[in-house]
């Protein structure tokens, strides 16, 4: 008797005639407005008006789809040049985060300059929301089926104590993958709280967005070796090697994924280039005698 492979989840949630709603745009739209009530939430506590939220979420949302896409687009170029009609299929998948970080970044320093307000300051109420979105987030990848790591037997994911449906789904034309996408999203969920504890303590400002920074960089640092599609280009062979010699504590536990198109993970560097930026940052704020003490900002104006 021929076995029969699982159907996966279908990536579409909803028909209605010519239009698809798609899972992956619902989990992500879902991300995007919790994380939003939680940043407007501490914003009131923090005696700044929720609306600037609102108006700066206006520009930063698009920001980071474009940034995503534009990101993920210029590594894959060789494809869309090809197919320049699947450059806007945002649907199917293909935003990176970094790209979306990064053009988040930079319209909401843009926003926040124009309004007199401190970066640093928004960047602590907005970095919980943020890593609480990408946790979500991943799932929207689960949903695709990409963003998997390489190789592994049914056995594997079953020691792992995960549900039937969530290793069918990682059944792929038959064959089973690392659900990097549920490590990310566990990692993410574990920071979140950690931003929010971080709260309760008497930190300078910048230091929960930075924190953010270094735990979200390392993360990816290490799950991004695990994976089979990762962006990459040909650098340097020192380069090569830091990062290798960086990743070596997981090469004892799991195989590194399927590397094309280069030798140097793009996330990878950008993850280690993160982590320092935190510390270095985290550092110079403590030295810094004139940075001001987070649990004074409740008594601030907004304008602070």
């Amino acid at each position: 008797m021929t076995s029969m492979i699982p159907a996966a989840i279908d990536p579409v949630a909803l028909s209605l005639g010519p239009l698809q709603i798609h899972w992956y745009g619902i989990i992500m739209g879902t991300s995007a407005i919790l994380g939003l009530f939680l940043a407007t939430r501490e914003a009131k506590r923090q005696q700044i008006d929720p609306d600037l939220l609102l108006d700066m979420m206006i520009w930063v949302l698009p920001s980071a789809i474009v940034g995503a896409r534009l990101y993920y687009v210029l590594f894959e170029w060789e494809y869309y040049m090809i197919h320049p009609e699947d450059i806007i299929a945002v649907w199917k998948g293909g935003l990176a985060i970094h790209g979306g970080l990064i053009g988040a970044f930079i319209a909401g320093y843009l926003f926040v300059r124009k309004h007199n307000l401190s970066f640093l300051k928004m960047g602590d109420i907005v970095a919980p929301g943020i890593i609480l979105g990408q946790a979500i987030g991943r799932w929207g990848n689960f949903i695709n089926q990409e963003a998997h790591g390489g190789e592994v037997s049914r056995a594997f994911l079953e020691n792992m104590h995960l549900p039937d449906w969530l290793i069918e789904q990682m059944n792929i034309h038959g064959t089973y993958y690392h659900p990097t996408f549920l490590y990310e999203s566990v990692w993410n969920l574990v920071g979140f709280l950690l931003l929010i504890g971080l709260r309760k303590v008497n930190l300078k400002r910048g230091e929960i967005f930075f924190t953010y920074l270094i735990w979200y960089s390392l993360g990816r640092f290490f799950i991004e070796g695990l994976r089979t599609d990762s962006l990459a280009f040909e650098g340097a062979e020192w380069l090569e090697q830091i990062l290798q010699a960086l990743w070596l504590p997981m090469d004892a536990l799991f195989e590194p994924g399927l590397l094309t198109g280069g030798n140097i993970r793009v996330a990878q560097l950008i993850s280690l280039v993160g982590i320092l930026l935190g510390l270095i940052l985290i550092i110079w704020r403590r030295i810094d005698k004139t940075a001001k003490e987070k649990v004074d900002e409740t008594k601030e104006t907004q304008n602070a």
